[in-house]
């Protein structure tokens, strides 16, 4: 049984991962009804909630539906970071999660991210900081290491529990390597080897299938995982792993009613959140696997990608119903 602090989330939770103009309330709800346990929100710059900026603080819209919700932050200063907690606890969401694990320049320059791997010493004392000023459970989100030669994960693992966070979860990949080769997941394993640690540990990194996701449940013993890339587009991905994990059986892929119906659902609540120029525009990366493996499907996904009218959209959505429907023309 996964808990974090008195959060139950069942036998072997799946967690959506935060990611930028990704994990927005219109893609979490359909992340929810697929049997997500816990999500977070897109990782939000404290700098940018201290100063009140309108996206960071929208980023805190947190629907009860959602819950057990995290939201994630990230920031670099000591004293921002604490206020910026005081400002998510008034949100009232489960869980509080620092980013430590973004790869990204503009993050990373400022030592945020997946920066302050190159100083384990500030990330403790960060966290605990963090830990201290704030009444919610505090998880971190972190990556192996800086580089090949600097992967102190497990050590780090171990300090961050003594400093009071509540459950790990690893990116199986250094800074270096950004998204690119295999994700390791060796170390994480070792982590929960580790007869110290006692917080739940979860596994994140190259997780984009049912089969895959139980190998490595069973192979490094991670209380949970957490997915990424392979739900953008495809938020069955959590339904196909708890049937798999439960049954053995593999499920059949989504209809093309449940993916048009999706699809539209996603469009719709994304206009309605961010404004129609925004919303049209962030929930482009979706489409490839909304209809990916379609048989000419590449001419209609590029109307799809280039339309800004959002009533094209929506019929362009229901040509793909009409065309597909009799048979799923999956190459």
């Amino acid at each position: 049984m996964a808990k974090i602090a008195n959060i139950d989330l069942g036998e072997f939770p799946l967690l959506l991962a935060p990611m930028e103009d990704v994990s927005d309330p219109p893609f979490r709800a359909l992340c929810k009804e697929q049997g997500c346990d816990m999500m977070y929100t897109e990782f939000i710059s404290v700098e940018g909630l201290i100063r009140d900026a309108h996206k960071s603080v929208q980023k805190l819209d947190i629907y009860d539906y959602e819950r057990p919700i995290g939201v994630q932050i990230f920031g670099a200063e000591n004293a921002s970071m604490m206020r910026a907690a005081e400002i998510v606890e008034e949100a009232q969401p489960e869980v509080l999660d620092i980013n430590f694990g973004c790869p990204v320049k503009k993050v990373v320059c400022k030592m945020a991210g997946a920066g302050i791997l190159q100083d384990i010493d500030r990330m403790v004392q960060l966290t605990k900081d963090v830990v201290d000023s704030t009444n919610l459970p505090v998880t971190v989100k972190t990556r192996l290491g800086w580089d090949e030669n600097s992967k102190y994960i497990v050590e780090a693992a171990e300090r961050l529990q003594d400093v009071g966070i509540k459950a790990i979860s690893i990116h199986g990949r250094t800074r270096k390597q950004m998204y690119k080769g295999e994700a390791d997941w060796t170390l994480i394993g070792k982590i929960k080897e580790n007869p110290r640690m006692h917080i739940p540990v979860i596994g994140n990194g190259d997780i984009d299938s049912p089969q895959k996701a139980v190998e490595y449940k069973n192979r490094y013993g991670v209380d949970g995982i957490m997915i990424g890339r392979a739900s953008i587009g495809y938020p069955w991905i959590f339904r196909e792993i708890k049937h798999y994990v439960k049954t053995g059986e593999i499920l059949p892929p989504p209809t093309i009613e449940e993916r048009v119906d999706a699809a539209k659902r996603h469009l719709e609540f994304s206009i309605q959140w961010k404004g129609e120029r925004l919303g049209i525009v962030e929930m482009r990366r979706h489409y490839t696997n909304y209809f990916r493996g379609f048989r000419d499907i590449k001419p209609i996904r590029g109307k799809l990608v280039t339309e800004d009218n959002p009533a094209v959209l929506f019929e362009i959505l229901e040509f793909i119903r009409e065309k597909y429907s009799q048979s799923i023309e999956v190459v």
